[in-house]
Protein backbone atom coordinates (compact mmCIF):
# COMPACT_ATOMS: atom_id res chain seq x y z
CA UNK A 1 0.00 0.00 0.00
CA UNK A 2 0.88 3.86 -1.05
CA UNK A 3 -0.43 7.00 -0.09
CA UNK A 4 -0.97 10.24 0.33
CA UNK A 5 -4.08 12.73 1.01
CA UNK A 6 -5.38 12.34 -2.07
CA UNK A 7 -4.45 9.36 -3.96
CA UNK A 8 -3.97 5.33 -2.34
CA UNK A 9 -2.93 2.20 -3.85
CA UNK A 10 -3.54 -0.74 -2.71
CA UNK A 11 -3.07 -4.55 -3.45
CA UNK A 12 -6.18 -6.89 -2.98
CA UNK A 13 -5.16 -10.58 -3.15
CA UNK A 14 -8.52 -13.43 -3.54
CA UNK A 15 -8.31 -17.22 -3.60
CA UNK A 16 -11.25 -18.53 -6.11
CA UNK A 17 -14.58 -17.91 -4.81
CA UNK A 18 -13.37 -14.75 -2.41
CA UNK A 19 -16.24 -11.98 -2.89
CA UNK A 20 -15.85 -8.30 -2.78
CA UNK A 21 -18.88 -7.54 -1.26
CA UNK A 22 -21.32 -4.65 -2.73
CA UNK A 23 -21.10 -1.68 -1.83
CA UNK A 24 -20.29 2.28 -3.08
CA UNK A 25 -17.99 5.18 -0.97
CA UNK A 26 -17.36 8.11 -2.03
CA UNK A 27 -14.19 7.77 -3.54
CA UNK A 28 -13.46 7.79 -7.43
CA UNK A 29 -12.06 4.15 -8.27
CA UNK A 30 -9.81 2.61 -10.75
CA UNK A 31 -8.42 -1.34 -10.35
CA UNK A 32 -6.62 -3.35 -12.29
CA UNK A 33 -6.22 -6.51 -12.51
CA UNK A 34 -2.94 -8.12 -11.80
CA UNK A 35 -3.71 -11.73 -12.12
CA UNK A 36 -6.92 -14.01 -11.60
CA UNK A 37 -10.48 -13.44 -13.25
CA UNK A 38 -13.00 -11.57 -11.48
CA UNK A 39 -16.63 -11.33 -12.13
CA UNK A 40 -17.24 -7.25 -11.51
CA UNK A 41 -20.03 -5.48 -10.77
CA UNK A 42 -20.42 -1.74 -11.43
CA UNK A 43 -24.42 -0.46 -11.18
CA UNK A 44 -26.42 -2.76 -13.01
CA UNK A 45 -23.77 -4.44 -15.63
CA UNK A 46 -21.60 -7.29 -14.91
CA UNK A 47 -18.31 -8.44 -16.71
CA UNK A 48 -16.07 -11.10 -16.47
CA UNK A 49 -12.56 -9.14 -16.29
CA UNK A 50 -9.14 -10.96 -16.32
CA UNK A 51 -5.31 -10.10 -15.78
CA UNK A 52 -4.79 -6.98 -17.85
CA UNK A 53 -8.30 -5.56 -17.85
CA UNK A 54 -9.02 -2.57 -16.00
CA UNK A 55 -12.28 -0.85 -14.64
CA UNK A 56 -13.34 2.59 -13.16
CA UNK A 57 -15.96 2.82 -10.63
CA UNK A 58 -17.64 6.80 -10.07
CA UNK A 59 -18.54 7.58 -6.64
CA UNK A 60 -21.34 6.52 -4.69
CA UNK A 61 -21.38 3.55 -7.11
CA UNK A 62 -22.65 0.42 -5.73
CA UNK A 63 -19.50 -2.32 -6.88
CA UNK A 64 -18.58 -5.50 -5.85
CA UNK A 65 -16.51 -8.84 -7.01
CA UNK A 66 -16.69 -12.25 -7.41
CA UNK A 67 -13.13 -14.24 -7.94
CA UNK A 68 -13.53 -16.83 -10.37
CA UNK A 69 -9.71 -17.79 -10.51
CA UNK A 70 -7.62 -16.94 -8.04
CA UNK A 71 -5.85 -13.61 -8.08
CA UNK A 72 -4.64 -9.65 -7.74
CA UNK A 73 -6.79 -6.81 -7.63
CA UNK A 74 -4.70 -3.45 -7.23
CA UNK A 75 -6.69 -0.53 -6.27
CA UNK A 76 -6.04 3.23 -6.78
CA UNK A 77 -8.74 5.32 -4.69
CA UNK A 78 -8.78 9.41 -4.80
CA UNK A 79 -9.32 10.91 -2.32
CA UNK A 80 -7.23 8.03 -0.02
CA UNK A 81 -9.71 5.70 2.12
CA UNK A 82 -8.75 6.10 5.97
CA UNK A 83 -10.91 2.97 6.59
CA UNK A 84 -7.73 1.49 4.87
CA UNK A 85 -5.03 2.43 6.99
Amino acid sequence: MSYSNELMLVKVAFLQGGIGATHKHPHLQISYVASGAFEVTIGDESRLLQAGDVYFVPSNVLHGAVCHEEGVLIDVFNPLREDFL
